[in-house]
């Protein structure tokens, strides 16, 4: 089983972005807290992140026929990118929203995920924990289905 782990948009300075909403674990501290997880789950994950909306969508189709399915944070994708909505509902897998701050506690404009139709699950406000909770939902997810 291959997972693919996708970051979007300055979730590479994390750490240094406001630690009181974003927690002040750096993106590969987090990303070897995952690959821990998937070792003892017997998984493989893979990380992709970009600040650009059309680099993740090209990871996405070029990477999808080998994955089981995705684990997201499409940062402030998350409120308007309905070709990132897309690019995921095409893949046909199943994918887990993730958010390190609870986006439906802020701004008004943040509450609003045009990602979340085509996921089935969002997990958010756990900053780093939250990737790990997405993954154990997400690999007992795929074993019900199959």
């Amino acid at each position: 089983m291959k997972i693919l782990i996708i970051n979007g948009p300055n979730l590479n300075i994390l750490g240094v972005r406001d630690p009181s909403l974003y927690g002040s674990e750096t993106l590969e501290s987090i990303n070897k807290e995952i690959e821990k997880k998937a070792s003892v789950l017997n998984i493989e994950v893979e990380f992709f992140q970009s600040n650009h909306e059309g680099f993740l969508i090209d990871f996405i189709q070029q990477e999808y026929r080998n994955a089981s399915g995705i684990i997201i944070n499409p940062g402030a994708f998350t409120h308007y990118s309905y070709a990132l909505h897309d690019a995921l509902v095409d893949t046909k897998l199943p994918v887990v929203e993730v958010h390190l701050s609870d986006i439906s506690s802020r701004e008004e404009w943040r509450k609003i995920s045009v990602i979340k139709p085509a996921t089935v699950k969002q997990v958010m406000g756990k900053k780093g924990n939250g990737y790990i909770e997405a993954l154990d939902f997400l690999v007992e997810y795929i074993g019900n289905k199959n």
